[in-house]
Parts: C-alpha cells; structure tokens; sequence
C-alpha cells in the first residue's frame, strides 16, 4: 500500500530529477561548496551578492534541467534579491544586514512557490503558511539525496560511473596533498608564506568541522527543496472564505469609525490648526510630543481589521462605506503620529526606532491606498502591490544607511551648540547622548570621523590594537574626561574589532571606506 501511493505522488518534475541525478547531485553539492566559500565567517562581505547571484543561477538552471521556465514577474523578485545582496555588502549596519537577509531568504521562497505552483490568487496567508510548510516539511526528503544517488548508479554503469568516483576519489586525495605541499612550499619561500599564511592559520579543527557542516547543510537543503518542490504536494486552490454575515462587522467597524472620526477631528483642530482647549498644564510642544507609538500601533491594528473585514466577511456596500471612512480616519492617525514623531525627534534627535517609525507610517500609508482600491475592485492583486510596496520602499531604507543620517542629524547640533540663537533653546534641546552615537555602525564613519578630528581625538589610536588602551596611556587624565571627550574612542573601539579578518573575500564598502577615512585623517 505504501509503494502505491509512492507512485501516485510521483510527478514528472520527481521523474525528471531521478533521471538527471547527474547533474543535481552534483550541481547541489558544487553551490554548497560555492557557499561555504562565500559565506565562512563573512556576514556581510563582497562575496554575498555573488553568493546571492549564485543561488539563482542554480535555480534557472535547475528549472532548464526540469523542463520548465522563469514566470513572468520572476525579475522583480530577482533583482530585488540582487540589490538587497548590494546592500549587505555596502553596509555594516547589522540590523540592516539581517533584514536584509530575512527579505532575500522571504523573496526566494516567494520565487520558488511561483515557479512550482499557481498562486495568482494566494493572498499573504497562504503565501506565509506555503513558506512555513515547504521549510520544515523540506526536512521530510532528507533521505531522497541518497535514495536518488543509489538509484542512479544502478542504472548509470560503466565508463560514467567510473568517472564519477574517480572524481570523488581525487578530491579525497588531492584536497590532503594540495595542503601538504602548501606548507612545504611556504617553509621554503619568504613571499609564497607571507601570501599563505593568513590562509594556513585558519586550518584547524574546528574550521574544518564549519566549512563541512556548511557544505553539508547547504548540499541537503538545496536538494530536498527541489525534491519536496516537485512532488507538488501543496494545494493551489484558495477557499473563498467570504461567508461571514456583514453586519457583525459592520457592527464592530462602525463603533470604532465613529470613535475614529471623533479623534480625528481633536487632531485636525489641536495638532494641524492649534484650535484647541488643552489639558490644564498641557503646552501644545507637550501635547505633540507623546502618543506616537500608540498611533501606529492603532494604524497597524487598523489595517488589519480591514484585511479580515475583507476576507472573511459577505459583500455589502455598507461595509464599503464604513471601511473607507476607516481607512481615511487611518490616514489622519498617520499623518499625526508622524507629526508628533517630528516634533520629538526635533527634541530628542534621531535613532534607528524612530527612523524606523517613520518608515513605517509612510509604508502604512502607501499600503492603505491600495487597501482603499481593493474594497471597490475586488480583483485588485492586493498582496502583489503590498508585496512591492514593501520591497521597494525596504530597499530605499537600506540603502539609505540610517546610521549616516542619524550621525548626520544627531553631529551637526554637537558642533553647532554654540552657535544658536539663545531663543532657540525654549524649543530644542542641545545632543548630548554620546553614548548612543559610540555604537553606531561604519556606515557613520563619513560623519563620525571629521566630527572626531575637530573634537581633538588622537586619529591614530585606531591603529593601535586597542584604541582604548591607547588612549589611557596617553591621556592620563582621562577618567575625569566628559562623555563628549570619550565616546569616540570608544566607537574606534567596535569598528577596529569589525575589520579584524579584512580581506579579499571580507571586503565590505561602508569598512573600506572608513579605514581610509582613519588612513587619511592620520596623515
């Protein structure tokens, strides 16, 4: 009964890779090498893009061996995972780096679902639910790389087989002699070990153990990827689960519509037009100052009430109306939280959560006119326009380099303190948070650096081993420093441990160019 249902659920696409093991196993296992090398102890370097071109390369010609082609619309998903691999390896930002990455690994998992299965009308539930599913359920083929390998040589014998385990058996042992030679050569040659001796002291165990275990993961989740893929276990149809009675949310919705447009009239009134009676003791700076992260928590619970109201519930022109109003009240709520967002940072200067309130207010608001086009056209492909919205505006974010415009911001009041009105301190607070700006990132260095130089640091305590104990023993008063005179040793501090390992395949633009921001400052 078993072997039945085997053959049942074999698809053309499982026939086809059985039959061309020949080049899936190995191709797997060359891109699991190919990532080993990319990505061993290097986050974010130069050779992640390649990495990222590399993994789609391996999946074009793994769709030409299956008989099948690219979708229309793959491009946007490949490029956009392109320019996200450019922006790994221009930042050195590490909340970046891992937004960045989440996006690529969501964007190929996207590409794949595409490419397998029709999902014209899947909407993000399903695309995240089909995500979740073909992860862990992947994990089930684990075995059909061997069973796949031993079916093949049975029937590929001869010349061929032989072949391919000479293949095998020469890199067992060339690998081993290719080191053995390696070393004997550099004993013998002052310039040939200088070259290799950076490569020699990262032979060890425990790297040899990394680089296996990477090789390994790699080769195993291509290939039953593919292999769960082809079997095309999952459903492509979607239930319309339109067939909830209207006027419960109708009911709900309207409650909290007429609540909106209350709030929304206090803010045009008080917070637009400055007409209004506040609380006692309340100044109108006070009043914008607070409530911002409570408004986009209310914009975000907002959307997804209207999502829900349209996927669960029956049509009804009611609902429409009492959905658009909503959606409109959203955007008053955006546009105050974003206000009161200004008016804070204008006091207390700028971080990465407040950019990224503000990134995602102006996302919300972009999201929300196609949500308001979606509740008249119900065709309107709302998760491929939301899907790109996100994309295109996280790219921006990113490649913005947020650390550089906080520095930019947050420096330009350091050096400018003294040169204010007097008049100007009744509204804005002069930056004093130091602290802050030592842990910011490399992509701050065209800030940080001349901001240094002009305080007075010692430029070329970077290039000591550690700047800190550099700077103690040279400066001896330095315990009774203020923060102002210390925090940037302490950011020379981090950014020298993040470009310990700098080379070639570590190459990384924002640490680049900031070590020759410290090469120049030092001359």
């Amino acid at each position: 009964m078993f072997i039945i249902k085997q053959v049942e659920r074999e698809t053309e696409e499982t026939k086809r890779m059985k039959e061309k093991f020949g080049f899936f196993g190995p191709a797997a296992l060359l891109y699991a090498v190919f990532y080993a090398f990319c990505m061993f102890k290097n986050s974010s370097g130069v050779t992640f893009p390649f990495f990222v071109a590399g993994s789609l390369l391996f999946l074009c010609l793994s769709l030409a061996k299956l008989g099948t082609t690219l979708k229309r619309g793959s491009a946007f998903y490949m490029a956009a995972m392109v320019l996200l691999g450019i922006s790994t390896f221009c930042t050195d930002d590490v909340r970046l780096i891992f937004f960045n990455k989440l996006g690529i690994f969501l964007l190929m998992m996207s590409l794949l679902l595409r490419q397998y299965f029709d999902t014209s009308k899947w909407g993000l539930g399903k695309f995240l639910g089909s995500i979740c599913r073909l992860t862990f359920c992947s994990i089930g083929e684990i075995s059909y790389p061997f069973r796949d390998a031993a079916e093949f040589r049975k029937r590929k014998t001869g010349k061929e087989d032989r072949r391919i385990w000479a293949l095998g058996i020469g890199i067992l042992v060339g690998v081993p002699l290719v080191l053995v030679v390696m070393v004997l050569l550099s004993a013998a040659d002052a310039v040939f070990r200088q070259m290799t001796d950076k490569f020699l002291e990262n032979i060890s165990l425990g790297n040899i153990v990394n680089v296996l275990f990477r090789i390994a993961f790699m080769f195993l989740l291509s290939y039953c990827l593919t292999s769960y893929l082809c079997k095309k276990k999952m459903k492509e149809e979607v239930k319309d689960k339109r067939t909830g009675e209207p006027v419960l949310a109708i009911t709900v919705t309207g409650m909290l519509t007429v609540l909106y447009l209350i709030f929304s009239v206090i803010q045009i009134a008080g917070l637009f037009m400055g007409k209004l009676q506040l609380p006692a003791g309340y100044s109108y700076a006070e009043y914008a100052r607070e409530g911002f992260f409570q408004l986009l928590v209310v914009s975000l619970l907002n959307l997804v009430i209207v999502l829900v109201c349209l996927n669960f519930f029956r049509e009804s022109n009611v609902l429409k109306a009492i959905l658009t109003l909503m959606s409109l009240c959203t955007f008053v709520m955006i546009a105050s939280s974003a206000m009161r967002m200004c008016i804070y940072i204008m006091y207390y200067y700028l971080t990465f959560l407040r950019v990224l309130v503000l990134w995602a207010l102006a996302l919300i608001s972009v999201l929300f006119v196609g949500v308001i086009v979606n509740i008249y056209r119900e065709r309107f492909p709302l998760f491929r326009y939301s899907m790109t919205v996100v994309t295109v505006l996280y790219l921006a974010l990113s490649f913005a380099h947020p650390d550089y415009i906080i520095a930019r911001v947050n420096v330009a009041n350091i050096q400018q303190m003294q040169q204010r009105d007097p008049g100007v301190w009744e509204i804005y607070e002069p930056y004093e948070d130091y602290r802050y700006l030592s842990h910011l990132s490399a992509d701050a260095a065209p800030v940080l650096v001349p901001c240094l130089e002009k305080l007075g640091y010692d430029m070329e305590a970077f290039s000591e081993e550690s700047p800190l104990d550099y700077m103690r023993e040279r400066q001896t008063e330095w315990r009774g420093r203020s923060a102002q005179e210390a925090f940037g040793y302490y950011w020379m501090k981090d950014r020298k441990e993040s470009t310990e390992n700098f080379g070639f395949r570590t190459f990384n633009v924002s640490r680049y160019r900031m070590l020759m921001l410290f090469k120049e400052a030092v001359k």
